[in-house]
């Protein structure tokens, strides 16, 4: 036996030699390696020394295709210098029909769960606004015909027209005061144009994505005369109300949970690259644009954008920043004041007066660990508690406990396109597993107990086992393990999901208008992007009408309540911050 699997070693060892020579053995080096599959083979050192030359092939044939991929890239790049087209992509037919240059990562259909029950009825919601009672022409009647009544049948329409209004203003002239007083106009009515305008104007372009020259032609149509500088001013100027509406919800959302999800993409403002970060929760979605995404910048969304502040305490100097500092600029810093709110302007200075040649990185992380420790002591904003996000280097150390992604953690996994047979098998197994092991998390959220716990803990352990054989897989395993605590905090907090899914589709809201629109030419136009995005976003969440809620506010009735009195209301029924330990 010991012969036989030597023999088949020697001879994967001359496939992959041939391989790498140029010669077409790939289908017979896979053959041979399927044959001797791992867990067959007894002696442990023949094992060993078949999965070394299976990783070493692995390894090979991935840098190959890597080689190649970009080969083909270089290739198409010359060719559009020349003026030539690259190769065209086509895409696969169906994603994940097993083309390995298939870039579809998703895992929903891993975790996608079977919806039972059928549709429920939706006209008993619908407002009815007028009633037409449709007789049987008589012709078409028989003589014995009885009348049986009217047989009720729900028609949805809707109307695009103008209501255009001609204001006759009482006016008034006294010569006493030498003034003239005229009727004011009702609320909203002003600069030639009406509410009910405004807000469908604000409604199409940030709740539907109409572009602003689609929405002029759409108004041109429908038979109001419009400029599109006008249409631009709708969009973009004058929303202070608004403004104020967006950072109240922050505030709200802050405060309903002790738990948030964030998580950020690209938005370039007047061709300029920046990036938008959403925060979010069960309650509340919030859109803020920043010129960077570094942990100063998202702790200036934590804080709802309020002035920065910096202290310096003893947490602070004995950090891993502070210790990356020379000795000389470690005791000039112990010199600053301890436990002292400082303003950014005041503390660059001292940066600059004391710290001189201090270099840019250390100089940021000092920063950032003061601005961290400013932002935990502080009481303006509520301090959020556990931040569950994806695993990038921005996030760690904000907040006092930290959750990730299991759908993020899992992408890595779904990323792995193994060449041997044997390997992938060993991950189509691992997968199985590690799958089951999440639908247990979620059963876990729905009924916490102390021995479930314990027992997910051990699993944990057992099944995230660095020793599969195949090496890029266990080196996947092995980061995972190393995030144990953190994707873990869900039982310690089953209250909070276990993924970032939320953040994901807050952020797709503002691709989807990125793509029509390409980005925002202003800070202002940028302001009104985050603004409406939140207003739009946490509408949806509450259940209310986007369209009526902006019509409201644009008429000046504001009969409706406020968005962030509405989340405080939702809060306190659904009780997000209640944790079990």
């Amino acid at each position: 036996m010991r012969l036989h699997l030597l023999h088949l070693s020697t001879a994967a060892i001359v496939g992959t030699v041939d391989y790498l020579d140029g010669i077409a053995v790939r289908q017979k080096a896979f053959f041979m390696l399927d044959e001797v599959l791992l867990n067959r083979i007894q002696d442990p050192q023949v094992r060993q020394v078949v999965q070394q030359l299976a990783n070493l092939l692995e390894q090979a044939l991935t840098d190959i295709d890597a080689l190649r991929a970009e080969n083909q890239r270089l290739k198409d790049e010359i060719n559009r210098l020349k003026g030539e087209q690259g190769k065209p992509t086509v895409k696969a037919n169906k994603p994940g029909s097993g083309d390995q240059n298939d870039s579809n990562h998703s895992s929903e259909q891993h975790r996608r769960q079977p919806k039972s029950g059928a549709k429920s009825a939706k006209n008993d919601t619908i407002q009815v606004d007028r009633t037409q009672r449709l007789p049987v022409d008589p012709a078409i009647l028989p003589k014995d015909a009885v009348f049986k009544g009217y047989q009720a049948h729900l028609i949805q329409d809707l109307l695009l027209k103008t209501d255009n209004v001609l204001f006759e203003r009482a006016k008034y002239y006294s010569p006493s005061t030498g003034k003239t007083y005229l009727a004011a106009l009702p609320e909203g009515y002003e600069g030639g144009f009406g509410p009910n305008l405004k807000a469908l104007v604000l409604s199409l372009h940030h709740l539907g994505n109409v572009s602003q020259p689609a929405l002029h032609t759409l108004l041109t149509h429908a038979g109001i005369q419009i400029a599109a500088s006008t249409v631009s001013e709708f969009l973009v100027h004058n929303q202070e109300v608004f403004h104020q509406e967006k950072s109240a919800i922050t505030l709200a959302g802050l405060a309903s949970s002790p738990w948030q999800q964030s998580d950020d993409t690209a938005t370039r403002v007047d061709g300029v690259n920046q990036h938008c970060h959403v925060l979010c929760n069960p309650l509340y979605s919030s859109y803020t644009t920043l010129p960077n995404k570094d942990r100063l910048s998202v702790l200036d969304v934590l804080t709802n954008g309020a002035a920065r502040s910096f202290v310096l305490t003893e947490r602070v100097l004995a950090s891993e920043a502070v210790g990356k500092m020379p000795k000389k600029w470690r005791r000039v810093l112990s010199t600053f004041p301890l436990d002292t709110p400082l303003s950014e302007e005041t503390t660059l200075d001292w940066f600059a007066r004391l710290m001189p040649t201090l270099g840019a990185q250390t100089q940021k992380g000092v920063l950032e660990a003061m601005a961290v420790a400013a932002y935990q002591g502080q009481c303006r904003v509520p301090v959020v508690d556990l931040l569950l996000c994806d695993d990038a280097p921005q996030f760690p150390g904000l907040t006092a406990e930290l959750a990730l992604c299991w759908v993020h953690d899992a992408r890595h996994y779904q990323k792995l396109i193994p060449h041997l047979p044997c390997f992938g098998e060993c991950l189509k197994t691992f997968q199985e597993d590690y799958w089951n092991y999440y639908d247990r998390l979620l059963a876990y959220r729905q009924n916490p107990t102390p021995s479930e716990r314990l027992a997910l803990s051990a699993d944990f352990d057992t099944l995230f086992v660095p020793e599969t054989g195949y090496a890029h897989l266990d080196y996947r395993i092995q980061q995972t393990r190393a995030n144990k605590e953190k994707l873990l905090a869900v039982l310690s907090h089953p209250e909070i999901p276990l993924h970032n899914n939320a953040s994901e589709l807050a952020v797709r809201r503002r691709v989807r208008k990125r793509d029509v629109s390409f980005g925002p030419r202003s800070p202002a136009g940028m302001a009104a992007w985050d603004t409406f995005q939140t207003i739009a976003a946490t509408a949806q969440k509450l259940g209310v009408s986007f369209l009526a809620y902006v019509a409201d506010r644009v008429s000046g009735r504001n009969a409706m309540p406020s968005l962030a009195s509405l989340i405080a209301e939702r809060a306190s029924q659904m009780n997000l911050g209640a944790s079990w330990a």
